[in-house]
């Protein structure tokens, strides 16, 4: 009967060893469930302080100038008249500028870096590119106002007002005086400045592609050109467009460097050789100076505005990949 109790209380240190470290291990995954919903909750949190924020510092201007300042040139602090629409104008010509110029380059850079550039340059071209985007953006506007807008005046912008001048359209485009400064001039730095963005998230993207697939293209014939276009760009589009939406989120949101380059005027004109102005570049140039409560909050009421803008850009960046990978499926 001894040996019996014996062999039967023997295992019972272990069962309990045993217990113990599932308790523990229960323990720690039950911390580490609500640390990351913490995390969750936070991140909801801020944003809903942010877009109260938002709408409560714009109710004075909202009250006063209702839906019209969304469709007004007006911008006069002297008589607390304030209008948006040359800030959103301007917005969102410098991005599409942005976004026509730096994605086909930043898809060429890619290309180039995964299918035709030698191996041992493959890896110093990324990190060049790359570090691009760790140059702070009041650089770029320095470099911007006093090196390249001095080019464009000199060199670009005399070009375009002789070449378009006598096409019907494009002679109102490009009209005016050369200023160097202004939108086109805006756009091509905020090209420059989204690039890295596009080019590292494409270069990334490619080069998950499995081999086998390349190989077969390239097994029945293919070009490179051809590779690229039915088999690589098909099979990470959905990075591809993430990559994109990125750097227009980057560009919509951009400050400093617009701010010394747009020329600042808040006036539309269908040139985009004209001057300019932002919803960051307005803010940022007028934000300290403002007096008044009508001021203040007509500049917090574009900041609002601005959010709104990245928040339809990126919804619709969202939906249009759910419905490629709804076709993927």
């Amino acid at each position: 009967m001894s040996e019996l109790a014996m062999e039967s209380a023997a295992p019972r240190p272990a069962v309990v060893d045993r217990t113990k470290a599932l308790s523990s291990i229960a323990l720690l995954d039950w911390i580490f469930f609500q640390v990351t919903r913490a995390a969750a909750v936070i991140v909801l949190i801020i944003l809903g302080g942010v877009i109260v924020s938002l709408v409560h510092g714009s109710l004075p201007a909202i009250r006063a100038f209702g839906p019209g300042f969304l469709f007004s040139q007006a911008w006069n602090p002297v008589t607390d008249n304030f209008g948006a629409l040359p800030a959103i104008f301007g917005t969102i010509v410098t991005s599409v500028i942005a976004m026509l110029i730096a994605v086909p380059v930043g898809i060429g850079i890619a290309t180039f870096l995964t299918e035709l550039c030698p191996h041992a340059l493959r890896r110093p071209i990324g990190v060049a590119i790359e570090l691009l985007a760790g140059i702070p953006s009041i650089i770029y506007g320095i470099w911007g106002l006093f090196v390249f807008a001095p080019f464009v005046q000199t060199h670009v912008q005399p070009g375009l007002i002789s070449l378009f001048g006598d096409v019907p359209v494009l002679s109102s485009i490009f009209a005016g005086p050369p200023y160097g400064i202004g939108m086109l001039t805006a756009g091509f730095i905020l090209a420059i400045m989204v690039l890295p963005f596009i080019a590292s998230i494409s270069r990334d993207v490619f080069e998950t592609v499995p081999p086998v697939l390349k190989e077969a293209a390239i097994g029945v014939g293919c070009t490179t050109w051809e590779l690229m276009r039915y088999v690589v760009l098909p099979y990470t589009r959905v990075g591809v467009i993430g990559g994109v939406m990125l750097g227009l989120g980057r560009a919509l949101g951009e400050t400093m460097a617009v701010t010394f380059v747009i020329g600042n005027a808040h006036k539309i004109s269908p040139s985009l050789l004209a001057p300019g102005t932002t919803i960051s570049a307005t803010i940022a140039n007028e934000f300290t100076e403002a007096v008044g409560d009508i001021y203040t909050s007509a500049l917090i009421e574009l900041g609002l505005i601005l959010f709104v803008i990245t928040f339809i850009v990126l919804a619709i960046a969202r939906y249009m990949l759910m419905r490629i990978e709804r076709k993927s499926a």
